[in-house]
């Protein structure tokens, strides 16, 4: 079978190996559809604390072509999406029911070979049913959908409440559909305008655009939270971008006893008064991962099939997987999710063309 092993900085080496066996406990999956994020990119240009090579991949979905002894309830041509986390179940995390921070945590391509192959051999226990009426490209975009939803539920939402989430990419854009499911009033910001269009059609409320050069929110938009707020701000806070000042601003306008959740990711430090915590009463959260919530999020795509597939802006079929690397690291297109269409896919798509053809 074919693979996709990035052997080192910005370099994907296509190889043939053998199929894997069938192992109990283990279902082989033939893949369709992989998915890439900000993460893939990262172990992409070897800025990731995971060693080359490694085949990437843990966004996926595809269709069950074997099951092994002891496979559960799972059969033979379910489609599926395929739950990445890998965690030991024997520390003080795990053993609190949080396995998303288990302190040896492992990812199916991120810290081990992942998806980008052909055929691949998972435990059965990583498996989850895709829902009838959602096409599997869209079904791929299960786990970023998951991690929206563990970042909306660390931060305890109740319906008729107000929150505000800062950043419209794909987490953003997930977690605000998410929330305003659950009744709750959704204000979107973000520096790009097209990303709070996306933002409106996925259930915002109002959206605010930052101008990271200038002051946020401006003298208008501070009136119009106001008067979504009574003056008070938002009780919940969502920050989905990673950068430090967006952080800070979630600190400065949460409403007092309210709630931030920090679900992106950087390196970088942030700076917020010391008294603004107590003062407030603040409850501020991270979030990593999801906890086992792929169903879930597998169910939240397929209510709402047309804002699901407004996320996927580019796909690409598996030997051009470079491209699609370069067109995420460019960063001079505007770019949702990337969805990479696997030969088996490809091979479907054909099929059906052809059958078509004959049809007419």
């Amino acid at each position: 079978m074919l693979t996709a092993r990035t052997i080192a900085k910005e370099t994907i080496s296509f190889e043939e190996v053998a199929e894997p066996s069938l192992e109990p406990g283990h279902a082989l999956v033939r893949m369709h559809h992989v998915a890439l994020c900000g993460t893939d990119l990262h172990i992409f240009e070897d800025d990731y604390p995971t060693d080359l090579p490694i085949i990437q991949g843990h966004e996926s979905s595809g269709v069950v072509e074997a099951i092994g002894e002891d496979g559960g309830a799972f059969r033979a041509g379910d489609r599926v999406a395929i739950s990445p986390m890998i965690y030991c179940g024997q520390c003080e995390p795990c053993q609190l029911g949080r396995q998303n921070v288990c302190r040896s945590i492992g990812c199916i391509g991120c810290y081990s070979d992942g998806a980008m192959v052909e055929l691949l051999s998972v435990p059965v226990e990583k498996l989850c049913l895709v829902p009838e009426d959602l096409p599997l490209e869209i079904a791929a975009m299960g786990e970023p959908a998951s991690i929206a939803m563990q970042a909306v539920n660390r931060g305890r939402p109740v319906a008729g409440e107000t929150a505000l989430v800062l950043g419209s990419g794909p987490i953003g854009l997930l977690a605000t559909l998410y929330l305003t499911d659950l009744g709750v009033t959704v204000l979107c910001a973000d520096t790009e305008a097209d990303r709070l269009e996306l933002a409106t059609a996925f259930g915002a409320a109002d959206t605010l655009l930052v101008d990271p050069r200038g002051a946020f929110p401006d003298a208008e938009q501070a009136a119009r939270l106001d008067s979504l707020t009574d003056g008070n701000g938002p009780i919940l806070v969502i920050e989905a971008t990673g950068v430090p000042s967006s952080f800070e601003n979630a600190v400065r306008l949460v409403a007092g006893a309210g709630r931030i959740v920090q679900v992106g990711i950087s390196p970088r430090a942030a700076s917020i008064s010391m008294k603004d915590l107590p003062f407030k009463e603040l409850d501020i959260m991270g979030s990593r991962n999801s906890l086992n919530l792929i169903p879930d999020g597998l169910a939240l795509l397929a209510r709402h099939p047309d804002q699901a597939r407004a996320l996927m802006t580019h796909r690409f079929d598996f030997s051009d997987l470079p491209r699609a690397y370069a067109l995420m690291g460019n960063r001079t297109e505007k770019v949702g999710k990337i969805v990479i269409d696997m030969p088996a896919a490809q091979a479907a798509g054909s099929a059906a063309s052809s059958q078509q053809a004959v049809s007419a």
